[in-house]
C-alpha cells in the first residue's frame, strides 16, 4: 500500500530538488566554509568562499594561514583576540572582520569559529564559518549616514535658533547713567527659538524705555512675533512714550496682523525712567504679565500693583494698567517672564508660584541688579529640568554711591 502523507513510514522524494551529495552541499552552501590547522593554515575550504575571494584552491590550501586573508587590523584583531579565544573557551563567534579578495577589493563578513577536538581531547582544527556581509555593512554605512546627515541638520538649526536669538535679545543692555543693569536669559530648549524678549533704550529728554515680555508659543512662528513686538515697542514708544499708551499701540498691530486663523499674542510689562533728584523716577504698565518686583534698599520687596492689565493682541479694546514707582539708591526693579514662576523644582509635583518667588527675594535681603539676577539664575540650575519654558529676567538698580545700604 502506498503511504499517505502524515504517514511516518513515508519517505517522499523530489527528484531534481534534492541535494546530489553531502560534499555538494558543503562546496556550494550559501556561506563559506573552512577548517584550519591550529596554527592557522588553511586544510580546507568550500567553492563558495574560494568564489568570493577570487583565489583558485591551490592557492590557499597547505600554503596560506586564514589570519594572511584578512586585512591588517582584522589580522591583529585576531591574533591578539581571536586566537586566544579559540584556545581557552574552544569557540568564538559573531566576529565582523575583512577578508582581503584577490582583486584587492574588501569584502566584509561576519565569522563564527569552534575547535574541533579529537578522541583524546586534543584540539585538532577550527572549523570556520564565514557570512557575506556586504548588505548588512551597506544598510550599516546608510544608516551611519543617515545619522550624521540628521547631527548636521541639527546642528544648522540649533545654530540658526541661537543666531536668530541673539538679534531678538540685546547681548548687553545698555548703559543708563546712574543706574545698574543686570539681564539673565535661560532658553529651555536650544533647538528652538524662545519668545521671551527685552530691551533697554534710550528716549528723548532724558527718558529711558524699557520692557521685557513673552509671545505665545515657540520656534519660528514666534519669533515672528517676538520681532514684531519687540520693534513696534521701541517705535511706539517714539510716537507717545506714555507706557499704557506704548502697549495699546501694540496691542492694535499684533491684533491687525495676527487675526485670522492663527491668532498671536503676547504678554509685556513696559516701562519709562527718568532720573531725578538722587533717583529715577519710573513708570510701568503691564498687559498680562507678571507682575514687575520692587525691591527696597532694606532687602524689602513688594510686587508693583499692574493688576487687571490684560493680554496684549487678543482682544481689540484690550485695557492696560500703569503704576508708578521711585527708585532710590539700593532699589531694585525686576522684571521676569513666567518660565521663573511656573517652574517646577527639583522633585516637585507644585510650580514656584509667585509666592515662592516673593519669599526667595525677602530672603535674599539687600542685593544690587547684578547679585539680584545671579542669585535667580542659580535658582533655575537648581531647578534643572523643572524648567519648562523659556525664562528671561531684567532687573534695573540704583546703586549705592555712598555709605551702606540700610
Amino acid at each position: 500500500m502506498r503511504p499517505e502523507i502524515g504517514d511516518d513510514r513515508a519517505e517522499p522524494t523530489f527528484p531534481g530538488l534534492l541535494e546530489d551529495s553531502v560534499e555538494d552541499l558543503y562546496e556550494h552552501a550559501p556561506c563559506g566554509y573552512l577548517s584550519t590547522l591550529m596554527d592557522g593554515t588553511i586544510a580546507k575550504l568550500n567553492t563558495t568562499l574560494l568564489d568570493w575571494l577570487g583565489h583558485g584552491r591551490e592557492e590557499l590550501v597547505g600554503r596560506r594561514a586564514f589570519s594572511d586573508l584578512l586585512t591588517v587590523g582584522g589580522r591583529m584583531y585576531y591574533e591578539t583576540h581571536v586566537a586566544p579565544m579559540l584556545a581557552m573557551h574552544g569557540e568564538a563567534s559573531g566576529l565582523a572582520l575583512e577578508l582581503r579578495c584577490a582583486d584587492g577589493t574588501r569584502l566584509p563578513v561576519l565569522v563564527t569559529a569552534t575547535v574541533k577536538n579529537g578522541a583524546d581531547g586534543t584540539a585538532q582544527l577550527v572549523r570556520v564559518v564565514v557570512f557575506d556581509a556586504r548588505e548588512r555593512r551597506a544598510y550599516e554605512q546608510e544608516l551611519l549616514r543617515a545619522r550624521n546627515q540628521a547631527d548636521q541638520e541639527r546642528d544648522r538649526a540649533k545654530k540658526l535658533a541661537s543666531t536668530l536669538q541673539r538679534t531678538l535679545l540685546p547681548p548687553v543692555p545698555m548703559t543708563v547713567p546712574g543706574m545698574e543693569t543686570a539681564a539673565y536669559y535661560h532658553p529651555a530648549s536650544v533647538e528652538e527659538v524662545g519668545g521671551d524678549f527685552y530691551d533697554l533704550f534710550p528716549l528723548t529728554g532724558g527718558t529711558w524705555g524699557f520692557f521685557l515680555g513673552d509671545v505665545s508659543g515657540k520656534g519660528a512662528a514666534a519669533a515672528v512675533v517676538t520681532s514684531l513686538a519687540r520693534y513696534t515697542l521701541r517705535s511706539a514708544a517714539v510716537y507717545d512714550p506714555g507706557p499704557a499708551a506704548v502697549l495699546e499701540n501694540l496691542n492694535t498691530v499684533l491684533n491687525q496682523e495676527f487675526r485670522g486663523s492663527d491668532p498671536r499674542f503676547c504678554t509685556a510689562v513696559y516701562g519709562s525712567l527718568k532720573p531725578d533728584s538722587g533717583g529715577f523716577a519710573v513708570t510701568v504698565a503691564s498687559g498680562g504679565h507678571p507682575p514687575a518686583v520692587l525691591i527696597r534698599a532694606n532687602g524689602t520687596a513688594e510686587f508693583v500693583d499692574t493688576h487687571g492689565g490684560m493680554l496684549i493682541g487678543a482682544l481689540r479694546d484690550a485695557r492696560f494698567v500703569e503704576a508708578t514707582i521711585r527708585l532710590t539708591p539700593g532699589d531694585v526693579l525686576l522684571l521676569y517672564s513666567d518660565g521663573l514662576t511656573e517652574a517646577r523644582p527639583a522633585g516637585d509635583r507644585v510650580r514656584y508660584s509667585e509666592e515662592g518667588l516673593m519669599e526667595f527675594l525677602n530672603a535674599l535681603g539687600p542685593a544690587s541688579a547684578q547679585e539680584t539676577v545671579d542669585a535667580l539664575a542659580g535658582l533655575l540650575a537648581e531647578f534643572g529640568d523643572g524648567v519648562e519654558d523659556d525664562t528671561a529676567l531684567f532687573a534695573l538698580g540704583v546703586p549705592v554711591t555712598t555709605g551702606d545700604r540700610p
